[in-house]
């Protein structure tokens, strides 16, 4: 790897570091919006989410794709889905925290990965090789596990994993980028999102300017603690494999889960701590199985691109003596 690689390389890992950083401390930032409700912040969260990725759009002056994008009703159609969906998973997520349930939300994205398996399976009709089926019936082990030792379903966290695994099938399906995406899905939520905090102004019951400038401050800094995460994603996605960002997105769960331990002091009891044990086990189980693919598929690559050099070269390859390739 030449220097300048390896610099690229530093870079991505150091923005995968801090998106997946900010994700999983975002835990500590919703309870400085109180006293303000969960459906007011999530208003605001859109609004300037908006404000700010347009700004950013205008600064860099990459707007093609609007134009296109509005050029295209399927597509455009897709956008209000995913902005639908990414509605109710940033309203719980930021309803549980305020209400003392940020270990749940964890394990909401420490399951994300096996909930976006299942829905390849069923939806797309995808194979699954005889460990990933292995990973995806411990982690329904674990759903209900949890469900015994919480009396319920764990429901906060099965809404927040599905709600985020269609929203990464939509994504897919639209082919936006970060940034261009979050735009698109805010135009969409902006116009609901702002009616609802002019009437909630409208009735008395709108915290932004009753409760202090600062107060004011923070609920607008809502857009950038929302663009600047998927901004640094963006970096890293372009510059360390796919391969690395998987194993990087755990952060953003084990910072989650830690926080709602070691700083909202949540109850962990035993049949709990069973529950996360068996989503952990099935984790990595698809980590070894999503590596050891990886490195199959890097050596299938390396054999098919020496053996294309070989024959452009007219190089024979080794053989026996009596000139048949033997092949390793």
């Amino acid at each position: 790897m030449s220097g300048t690689s390896r610099g690229e390389h530093r870079i991505g890992l150091l923005n995968g570091f801090a998106a997946y950083g900010m994700w999983g401390l975002v835990p500590l930032f919703w309870p400085l919006m109180k006293p303000a409700g969960a459906m007011e912040i999530l208003a605001h969260r859109m609004v300037w989410s908006l404000v700010f990725v347009a700004a950013a759009l205008l600064f860099v002056r990459r707007w093609a794709w609007a134009g296109e994008l509005l050029r295209q009703p399927r597509r455009l159609a897709l956008v209000a889905v995913a902005a639908a969906v990414i509605t109710i998973n940033w309203g719980v997520y930021i309803w549980a925290v305020n209400a003392g349930h940020v270990v749940e939300a964890s394990l909401g994205y420490f399951i994300n990965p096996l909930v976006t398996i299942a829905m390849g399976v069923l939806l797309l009709k995808e194979r699954l090789r005889p460990v990933q089926w292995v990973a995806v019936a411990t982690g329904f082990a674990a759903v209900v596990v949890l469900t015994i030792g919480y009396g319920r379903p764990p429901w906060i966290s099965l809404c927040l994993a599905f709600s985020f695994a269609t929203y990464g099938l939509v994504k897919k399906k639209v082919g936006l980028g970060g940034v261009e995406s979050l735009a698109a899905e805010t135009a969409i939520q902006f116009l609901p999102a702002l009616g609802y905090l002019l009437w909630l102004g409208a009735r008395g019951h709108s915290t932004f300017t009753t409760e202090g400038a600062g107060h004011g401050v923070l609920l607008a800094s809502t857009g950038a603690v929302t663009a600047l995460p998927l901004v640094c994603f963006g970096a890293a996605a372009i510059r360390v494999p796919l391969s690395t960002l998987g194993l990087l997105q755990y952060l953003a769960p084990v910072f989650q889960f830690l926080l709602g331990i070691l700083y909202f002091h949540e109850a962990m009891p035993p049949e709990r701590w069973a529950g996360f044990a068996l989503v952990w086990v099935a984790l990595l189980l698809l980590t070894g199985s999503a590596l050891h693919s990886g490195r199959r598929s890097r050596k299938a690559v390396a054999t098919l691109e020496a053996r294309v050099a070989e024959t452009r070269a007219g190089t024979p390859r080794t053989g026996t003596p009596g000139g048949a390739a033997v092949d390793a």
